[in-house]
């Protein structure tokens, strides 16, 4: 069994991440690690975790962890990864890695050195309703992809949520604008050629809390916007010439509807529903990683794909203080 260790009681740790370790199938919790021992304390005994230490630099010395899993806030990622990786530590760390692109190469250079795997936890695309849009894109099944469109929002006014925090890499690109960009590159296969947007920031928080973003991908656009104060929702919708496909839920089903990829044709006239009840993307995330570190034949989120997801993202932010478009 792969020993995970965990940098941090953070919030999506405690409620999504850990408890998918704890039930996949070559995977278990073995340490936690929190800057206050009592909180690391607790959080271990909360899921049956043998080791609880007070600083991050202990776990990263255990023998008793093969390798981490980083919910730190976002603009500690890019520095305890490269840590992680030196220590020669396996890293699953959560998006976004980083806050601009040219922060990834020094991590895919102590990731290269080390030998080891770091991947970005982008757990949608281990989710089987993304391979399935996928494929049907790629069968032909709506023939030529002509649309991508897409929404993303939910409402959070907390000044002391680190999404609201700029320090902290707080933000509506770097936390939900992220999922459009990615699952439109995984399902199609495209990279973007420039961008268009514009970005509003909260006059109080100083971070983007909408942006409306409009990205040539040469035989296709992508247009979608995300919002840290809007009415939640999520949708996803791949528009071709013969029909569209319907993504309900795409990022994380739950509070936002059902995990459903709808195939519609082209009159309206019939259409075919593919439904995933159940699905647990943490855990098939976390066994796709250990499965790669083990030398499996796996398909998982290179630090590569990291930096082309992120050169987007950072094209977004410049569109945003332009009037025309930006090369990504």
């Amino acid at each position: 069994m792969f020993k995970w260790g965990i940098l941090s009681t953070a919030k999506i740790g405690r409620e999504q991440v850990i408890p998918q370790l704890q039930d996949s199938e070559n995977g278990v919790v073995s340490a936690i690690a929190s800057r206050d021992q009592a909180r690391a304390r607790a959080l271990a005994d909360r899921f049956g975790v043998p080791l609880a230490f007070s600083s991050y630099d202990e776990l990263l010395a255990s023998d008793e962890v093969d390798g981490v899993y980083i919910p730190l806030p976002t603009s500690q990622h890019i520095e305890w990864s490269i840590k992680a990786a030196k220590a020669g530590k396996h890293v699953l760390c959560e998006k976004p890695i980083a806050l601009n692109a040219d922060e990834i190469a020094p991590l895919i250079e102590a990731r290269d050195a080390a030998g080891v795997l770091v991947s970005e936890a982008f757990m949608v695309t281990y989710h089987p309703q993304w391979r399935k849009v996928r494929e049907l894109i790629n069968e032909g099944a709506i023939g030529r992809l002509r649309h991508v469109q897409g929404a993303f929002s939910y409402f959070n006014m907390d000044p002391g949520d680190m999404r609201n925090q700029v320090a902290l890499g707080g933000g509506g690109l770097p936390d939900i604008g992220v999922y459009p960009t990615v699952t439109t590159r995984f399902a199609t296969g495209s990279e973007p050629l420039r961008v268009q947007a514009s970005v509003e920031r909260d006059a109080e928080f100083g971070t983007d809390i909408y942006a409306s973003v409009k990205a040539d991908f040469g035989d296709f656009e992508l247009s979608f916007y995300c919002s840290t104060q809007m009415a939640l929702r999520q949708v996803m919708v791949f528009h071709g010439e013969k029909g569209f496909i319907e993504v309900t839920a795409p990022f994380n089903a739950g509070d936002y509807g059902h995990a459903v990829v709808t195939l519609h044709d082209a009159g309206h006239e019939q259409a075919r529903t593919f439904r995933f009840p159940g699905i647990r993307q943490y855990r098939l995330q976390a066994e796709a990683f250990v499965r790669k570190t083990q030398g499996g034949d796996e398909e998982v989120f290179t630090l590569e794909q990291s930096v082309l997801n992120q050169k987007l993202i950072d094209a977004v932010y410049r569109a945003g203080s332009s009037d025309g478009w930006v090369d990504v």
